[in-house]
């Protein structure tokens, strides 16, 4: 699984012409099978509708630009309430809720962490874990989700 920036350069001004906001792109090949899928967000909730239409614009330029060798599967997602922080932006847009974070490497025994995202720094994050300070490295960030708040 990997970020790809060339195919994610070719789709955002796609995306963003069409009112929406490109959360993810990432490109898994599996075997003689690939998928590329695209997150797309918007203040306003993504409806299947929206995913369906920016996924045929951007089936659409893809055939014409064609930055993907072989065959692939396109998948148009919004990013879910249990939304994937994957940029430093994702990050800082969600200082002040609660996040669960897997690392790398262990710190302090300890890979997953869940807790209030206090601050964005220049080196990583920092989390309120039951009180307790954690600073989290962005090269240690192995992946992290924002926990879906229920209203009560």
């Amino acid at each position: 699984m990997k970020n790809n920036s060339a195919i994610e350069t070719k789709i955002l001004p796609t995306v963003e012409a069409l009112g929406y906001e490109l959360w993810a792109c990432i490109y898994l090949t599996q075997g003689q099978q690939s998928v590329l899928r695209i997150t797309i967000d918007s203040e306003k909730g993504i409806t299947l509708a929206d995913c369906e239409r920016v996924s045929r614009q951007i089936s659409a330029l893809l055939d014409v630009e064609t930055p993907l060798l072989g065959r692939y599967n396109l998948e148009v997602s919004s990013p879910g309430l249990d939304r994937p922080l994957i940029k430093e932006k994702h990050f800082q847009r969600y200082v002040g809720h609660n996040v669960r974070v897997f690392t790398h490497t262990p710190i302090d025994n300890q890979r997953k962490f869940k807790g209030f995202l206090q601050s964005v720094r220049v080196v990583g994050i920092v989390l309120n874990q039951n009180g307790k300070e954690v600073v989290l490295t962005w090269d240690n960030i192995l992946r992290a989700n924002v926990l879906p708040e229920m209203n009560k």
